[in-house]
């Protein structure tokens, strides 16, 4: 019996670490003493829960309540079914594929990523990446002190790389696609990304969490993004699993001076799912934009929390998140945004607007400034509430009926985000998915 399977309710930390040595077992000595080191945290640190002020909204105590083993290296066939529907044409042979965290060779296909660019797995690298990997890997995630970032560093079987050498702007986007399969023990993967933007580079980067089969899955995930002086970067997050998964990310990003990070998180799916997203504008000039859709219904629980820290001056940034909350669904949002002392002449604007479909719907909003410098132009907001009924009577007087009308300013509320995603394939889904999703809620109702 292995050590998880001997893990008891009030053991579950430990007895997924307990599993590092194996993971660790081919890795350089820098990953191994990283390993230990984040195995070292996760011991010392406890598991969150409704006494946490940063968890007080979010109840993970199904989650605890469940045995979990690492997901083992598992092939799928390929092309398995439904598989197409998850290649975009525009990337169709610029992705990675990982299946439960490992990396899917036979799924993957980079052989139209343009020079200048290594899209690659760690453990497929030898030593070819280890000074860049080193110098990065879990330097930026906050592995001392968040328990879900050193579970995963002490854990993770292999991780995405994506470097972007100086001045290489690449046209095609890049698809990051992490899969977990749902089998009769629930499995524990625990995907990585490093992603490093090099000076005065372009690139748009797809990550995207999809789920295959009915049943219980913990995905873990941790992505750490550097975009360097003068870099671009477009990053669009679709997080889709399955109705019984747990989804909790944690996504770091680090700006330099007058560096651009243009950020969509979409949210579909999971029975709980938790999205900390953490911008630290290091550098004066830089500018960022992070926007948030989240679609849920039935008993989903979706929260986001993120922090924009602005530690230079001559920054901006603008933060939308929305949520579309139908049945006995709960959305929380908590998003902070931290101007520090000396960071003057910054403009910071957050706004969380929140819809929902039914009176049993529950929206938690938490927008929150910390200011301590005194020459800055920061402001934020939330809103909740229900489709107007004046919108409504006008659209039946021009013939639509309640479903088409409610289906019509439903798909509006959420389309300010959609519209701004660069990818037309994927846009072209997430209507659909949209679409489809509320015109069911309508039936039912």
């Amino acid at each position: 019996m292995s050590a998880v399977q001997q893990i008891n309710r009030d053991d579950f930390l430990d007895g997924l670490v307990r599993c590092w040595p194996d993971v660790a077992a081919q890795d350089a000595a820098w990953l191994k003493a990283l390993r230990a080191r984040a195995a070292g945290r996760v011991a010392a640190l406890h598991f969150p829960d409704r006494r946490d002020e940063e968890w007080r909204f979010t109840d993970l105590s199904a989650l605890r309540e469940l045995n979990f083993e690492p997901a083992p290296l598992q092939k799928l066939q390929a092309p398995f079914a439904d598989f197409e529907r998850l290649i975009f044409p525009e990337a169709a042979a610029t992705r990675l594929v990982f299946v439960n965290g490992h990396y899917a060779p036979e799924l993957s296909d980079t052989h139209d990523v343009p020079p200048g660019v290594t899209l690659a797995h760690l453990k497929g690298q030898g030593a070819t990446h280890d000074l860049a990997a080193s110098t990065h890997l879990a330097q930026h995630a906050d592995v001392n002190h968040e328990v879900f970032s050193a579970l995963n560093t002490s854990l993770f079987p292999d991780a995405a790389l994506l470097f972007i050498a100086q001045d290489v702007v690449c046209e095609r986007p890049l698809h990051l696609l992490f899969i977990s399969t749902a089998q009769q023990t629930p499995l524990l993967s625990s995907p990585r990304c490093l992603i490093i933007s090099g000076r005065n580079s372009a690139c748009t980067l797809i990550e995207e969490y999809v789920g295959l089969g009915e049943g219980v899955t913990f995905t873990n995930a941790v992505s750490e993004i550097v975009v360097e002086e003068g870099a671009h970067m477009q990053h669009v997050r679709v997080q889709d699993e399955g109705r019984e998964a747990f989804h909790i990310a944690n996504n770091t990003v680090t700006l330099a001076r007058d560096a651009h990070y243009q950020s969509i998180n979409v949210t579909l799916g999971a029975r709980l799912s938790r999205y900390t997203l953490g911008v630290v504008h290091h550098g004066p000039g830089t500018e960022c934009s992070v926007d948030g859709l989240a679609l849920i219904s039935g008993r989903q629980l979706a929260d986001t929390h993120s922090v924009i820290d602005h530690a230079a001056s001559h920054g901006k940034s603008t933060q939308l998140n929305k949520c579309i909350v139908d049945e006995s669904a709960h959305a929380v949002f908590n998003g902070k945004i931290v101007v520090r002392r000396d960071a003057q002449l910054n403009d910071a604007r957050q706004q969380s607007r929140n819809l929902l479909l039914s009176a049993r719907a529950r929206v938690n909003a938490k927008p929150e400034l910390l200011i301590l410098a005194d020459d800055v132009k920061c402001a934020h907001g939330a809103t909740v509430g229900q489709l107007d009924e004046e919108q409504i009577f006008y659209l039946k007087c021009r013939g639509l009926s309640e479903t088409a009308a409610r289906n019509l300013l439903t798909y509006a509320f959420a389309a300010e985000v959609v519209e701004k995603i660069p990818l037309v394939s994927l846009k072209t889904r997430l209507r659909a998915v949209i679409l489809e999703r509320v015109h069911a809620s309508t039936e039912t109702a």
